[in-house]
């Protein structure tokens, strides 16, 4: 994934009791390595990204997360006996949530390219169409994965330690609700480009 790379902007907040480094890298966003509050803090700022998409990808990330947490309490003898704990590993590893990690610094990636598309006149119509089309493949591969491994769980439930059912039916809402938060995304990436499309076409009618 490009990126316009030249952008590092700190920022520091102070609150009574605590400071905190806000880093904004358009170069190679990293919000995997961020603890929770910082990406938080990161996420309310007035800056570009993260964004929307990043704040889908890492929800969905959590959970996939909260399902393999059960699945991971699906291992016990009886569970074994059963059969059940072979499909709660299957399901643990079809649960990986670092390309869901990913995703988030992709997307902060695709958006910053596609700020140029905007400012760049010198920009050719061929690569604004290839830096467009990566930044709507970004949350509509999301929403795929999130609708995949939806299903995968929901499958899985009857055979889930019934002690803990209710965190992998978490993990079902998490990511229902991150799918529906990358369709926002992508929704906002169709309508803006075809806003912009058409005041292109208005000023050369012009």
């Amino acid at each position: 994934m490009a990126a316009i790379g030249i952008t590092d902007i700190t920022y520091i907040i102070s609150s009574t009791h605590t400071k905190v480094h806000i880093t904004q890298n358009y170069k190679m966003a990293n919000f995997k390595a961020l603890s929770i509050d910082q990406f938080l803090i990161n996420l309310a700022t007035k800056q570009p990204t993260p964004g929307g998409g990043a704040a889908a990808a890492i929800g969905a990330s959590i959970g996939s997360a909260a399902a393999q947490m059960a699945a991971n309490y699906t291992q016990r003898k009886k569970d074994k006996e059963s059969g059940a704990a072979t499909k709660a590993s299957e399901l643990v590893t079809s649960l990986d949530f670092s390309p869901l990690l990913n995703a988030a610094d992709d997307d902060a990636a695709a958006y910053a390219d596609l700020q140029r598309t905007w400012k760049d006149d010198s920009m050719s119509p061929d690569e604004k169409a290839e830096i467009e089309a990566r930044a709507l493949s970004i949350p509509t591969k999301l929403m795929e994965v999130c609708h995949a491994h939806i299903i995968e769980i929901n499958s899985f439930l009857p055979h889930c330690n019934t002690n803990i059912t209710s965190d992998a039916k978490v993990g079902i809402h998490q990511l229902a609700g991150a799918a529906r938060a990358a369709y926002q995304v992508r929704d906002f990436y169709i309508v803006f480009e075809c806003i912009l499309c058409y005041c292109y076409d208005h000023e050369i009618r012009n």
